[in-house]
């Protein structure tokens, strides 16, 4: 009995991982297809950073403040996605619940969990912006994993108006609710005295950095990861059917992308929780 029911629990996740693994290799022949049929003028000539090309949606030319861009499919499709997904998975709200429910579910549970562990209970009221930054960034990432696709996220015009958010956000709540004991948390009471005015100095200087940090942090990330598999993918390309080698890369890079994908938007998230607390409690 014990033998068979640790079978039944092994069965679905060896039948996930399977999946993972067909979806790995079914991506990894796309970057291969797309390589091979990329114009690379009979020799290397692999540009990683054209894929981070901001270009209008209809015609050719600049890209101005108001025209429809990749950028604004990909965030568009960001926000029906997020909506779809919030949709289905609570129109239901059965005790058994469904693929979607679960999903929905779990992603609540945990960033509910890790905004009361990091900022505090009284920080809840404030978990719905978070959750929503943290489902933005998440399905900005995954979509930005799909060949031919645009990562909204690898643009810091993208991640600096989140970054920049999230900073103003938290130092005017800090100011509304403690009023100028916010400056507290310059203060390092700890400190022996004579230090504490140079500390305050560092203090304000890396705050003041916060936001700069929180948006080339992500930004960064996905920039660079993206930009190594598009050169393993055009290694496929250029080396033809010697391109099964760089198959492998390819798929150990997507594979990391993937993880990444989901690191950095917990990261994000975490970050926010952190900053959030400093401005419900400022004093150290």
């Amino acid at each position: 009995m014990a033998t068979d029911s640790i079978n039944s629990r092994d069965v679905p996740q060896t039948g996930f991982n399977r999946m993972v693994a067909y979806v790995l290799v079914a991506v990894a022949v796309v970057l291969f297809v797309l390589g091979v049929t990329d114009d690379y003028a009979g020799s290397l000539s692999i540009h990683p950073m054209d894929q981070f090309r901001v270009a209008p949606l209809f015609g050719d030319g600049q890209v101005g403040l108001f025209t429809p861009s990749n950028v604004t499919l990909l965030m568009g499709a960001t926000v029906l996605c997020i909506v779809a997904l919030m949709d289905l998975g609570t129109r239901g709200r059965a005790v058994v619940p469904s693929r979607s429910q679960s999903v929905v579910e779990v992603a609540y549970g945990f960033v509910r969990k890790m905004v009361e562990d990091v900022a505090g209970k009284d920080a809840l009221p404030y978990f719905p912006y978070i959750f929503t930054l943290f489902l933005f960034i998440l399905f900005a990432n995954a979509l930005g994993l799909i060949p031919r696709s645009f990562t909204t996220t690898s643009h810091i015009a993208v991640t600096a108006v989140m970054g920049f958010a999230v900073f103003f956000t938290v130092t005017i709540l800090g100011f509304v609710k403690n009023g100028t004991g916010f400056l507290g948390l310059f203060w390092v009471t700890s400190a022996p005295l004579p230090i504490r005015p140079v500390l305050a100095v560092i203090e304000v200087i890396s705050y003041l950095v916060r936001p700069i940090s929180h948006s080339l942090r992500l930004a960064g990330s996905m920039m660079a990861g993206h930009a190594v598999l598009k050169v393993f993918a055009g290694f496929t390309g250029v080396l033809g059917i010697a391109g099964i080698a760089p198959i492998i890369g390819v798929i150990a890079i997507y594979a990391l992308e993937t993880l990444v994908a989901a690191i950095q938007a917990y990261v994000f998230t975490i970050l926010t929780c952190v900053y959030l607390k400093d401005a419900l409690h400022p004093h150290h």
